[in-house]
């Protein structure tokens, strides 16, 4: 709890800093005196034009890199326990290509906003159901069976999105399609967020009250089954409860890699493989980190870059170092 507390508090100075920090300086007060002013709905001595940039640019992608980076770890933390695997990621089960999909037919149609969200939230979703089903098929309920068909549903998404660029307008459809494969917070917007929100505190609650059980089947089947769990009703109920966290994070940000896979490791580290433990210190760790790579990808550069090239960059270092620590207790 101590620990949790002291990561509440880096990501409360984050906020600060990152409600400040951009092309548009503003101070801490001012972003401050926004925000109580906003709650309170009263005017105070700042200018519309720090208003705007604080509530209508700054806040919702704070906001949306926050709940991301949460959603994304806690996916992560659950996935790894139900399959016992550490190099499992949030999208091994085609989440993420089924979203871009969506994301990509809905730029052809020429959506955007809502329903280029909603696109993506569908698509991430169909290409689960449909990884989950080849195992139902084929009469198989084994862990490995359902990796590999998410590494078919994968292969194939990737394929169906290579043709979409094929055929889409290189001058816009194409450059709209690259750019939000690579993720970005860039054009979140409050609705948008709101219009996810329940589909990323719902599972996560169901998740954190069903940590014992995640902790049973993290023992191995036959163990979890002496103890009397159902390990298929488990699950799959939290493979649905990861999902949908995953698909409302990509839908509002495009796909954002490494997350969900290292800073679970990070967070063992820091308080052991206790699911209860684990769930809401990786989640706070997520928050932080993503709120960092946006926060970075804003500042460092005259050019905004996609935050994938960021958590790529930052991660696949950090995941070595894992590894190379690790390397004796790997087999």
């Amino acid at each position: 709890m101590g620990f949790d507390l002291l990561l509440l508090a880096i990501l409360a100075g984050l906020v600060i800093f990152a409600l400040c920090a951009g092309k548009y300086p503003i101070s801490a007060k001012e972003s401050i005196d926004v925000l109580i002013g906003e709650i309170a709905g009263r005017g105070g001595a700042y200018s519309e034009m720090t208003r705007n940039v604080v509530m209508g640019l700054r806040i919702p992608r704070i906001t949306a890199s926050i709940l991301c980076g949460i959603m994304l770890a806690i996916s992560g933390v659950s996935y790894q326990s139900i399959f016992k695997n550490p190099l499992i990621s949030p999208d091994f089960l085609g989440v993420s290509s089924g979203a871009c999909i969506g994301a990509a037919i809905a730029i052809l149609l020429g959506f955007s906003g809502l329903l280029l969200s909603g696109f993506a939230f569908l698509g991430g979703i169909l290409a689960v159901m449909l990884t989950v089903l080849i195992p139902t098929v084929m009469k198989s309920d084994s862990n490995i069976m359902l990796v590999l068909s998410g590494v078919i549903v994968g292969g194939a998404m990737s394929s169906i999105l290579g043709f979409i660029k094929f055929v889409a307008d290189p001058e816009t459809e194409l450059a709209a399609i690259t750019y939000w494969t690579m993720g970005s917070f860039s054009y979140v917007t409050l609705p948008e967020i709101g219009s996810v929100l329940p589909a990323m505190i719902v599972p996560a609650i169901i998740l954190f009250a069903m940590s014992w059980w995640l902790d049973i089947l993290s023992m191995g089947e036959t163990e979890a089954r002496s103890l009397g769990a159902n390990i298929k009703v488990i699950r799959n109920i939290a493979i649905a409860c990861a999902t949908l966290m995953t698909a409302s994070s990509v839908c509002i940000s495009g796909t954002i890699g490494w997350v969900g896979l290292v800073i679970p490791h990070f967070a063992r580290m820091c308080v052991g493989p206790n699911n209860t433990k684990l769930i809401p210190t990786a989640g706070l760790m997520g928050g932080i980190f993503l709120l960092l790579v946006d926060t970075a990808t804003r500042t460092l550069s005259v050019t905004e870059m996609p935050v994938s090239i960021l958590t790529g960059l930052i991660g696949a270092p950090f995941f070595a170092l894992l590894l190379y620590r690790q390397r004796r207790t790997i087999s």
